[in-house]
């Protein structure tokens, strides 16, 4: 894609936890293109909509096809989530437009096999911004085992005129994950007579 200056990929592995060691240590991976905000010199631009269907649904399918080749295929993945950091001269909603279309994450929910929603940030920096990718399972919103968050920055990027489009994946979740799942709170706070409120996974 013409806008793309450069792809990056971030993975991580833990290996210890609370000092102990970590058997089959999940990755995490994010891959981010950085890219030429097609929006900027333009001032306020009303219609964003022809630019996002030009850039976003190829942008959307090339990170889904680099994700997916270092993760070994969608069914090694567990959790996942996308985002965007746009630059000091960019509206939030120029990297919004990119994320939020169906067309760009259906490659990503499709080439993982997922059911649940894709969770998101969105948000603007300067060169060296830090880049913070939220994730869930791709099946289960409730499961707080995969609520985490994937990190990392990138020196030169995003220039003012430029935004960071990324997507993130785990192959496992969080290392000796133990505080349970939202259905135990709900199920406990009912049986105390408690007043619960289903609210939307944090």
């Amino acid at each position: 894609m013409g806008l793309v200056r450069k792809y990056v990929t971030h993975i991580e592995e833990i290996h210890i936890e609370g000092g102990k060691h970590v058997d089959n240590p999940p990755r995490m991976i994010a891959v981010a293109a950085v890219l030429k905000n097609p929006w900027a010199g333009q001032g306020f631009v009303e219609d964003l909509k022809p630019a996002i269907l030009k850039y976003a649904p190829p942008l959307g399918a090339e990170l889904t096809r680099r994700i997916l080749e270092i993760a070994g295929g969608g069914d090694a993945i567990e959790a996942y989530g996308k985002s965007a950091v746009v630059g000091t001269d960019a509206e939030i909603e120029h990297g919004s437009g990119f994320i939020h279309t169906l067309r760009f994450g259906n490659h990503f929910r499709k080439g993982v096999g997922a059911t649940s929603y894709l969770s998101f940030a969105n948000t603007r920096g300067g060169a060296g911004a830090s880049v913070q990718i939220p994730l869930m399972h791709k099946h289960d919103a409730g499961m707080r085992s995969h609520y985490l968050t994937l990190e990392f920055t990138i020196p030169d990027a995003p220039a003012p005129d430029e935004m960071i489009i990324a997507l993130g994946a785990a192959t496992g979740g969080r290392p000796h994950h133990r505080i349970g799942n939202r259905y135990e709170d709900i199920a406990e706070m009912e049986a105390g007579g408690e007043e619960t409120v289903v609210e939307a996974p944090k």
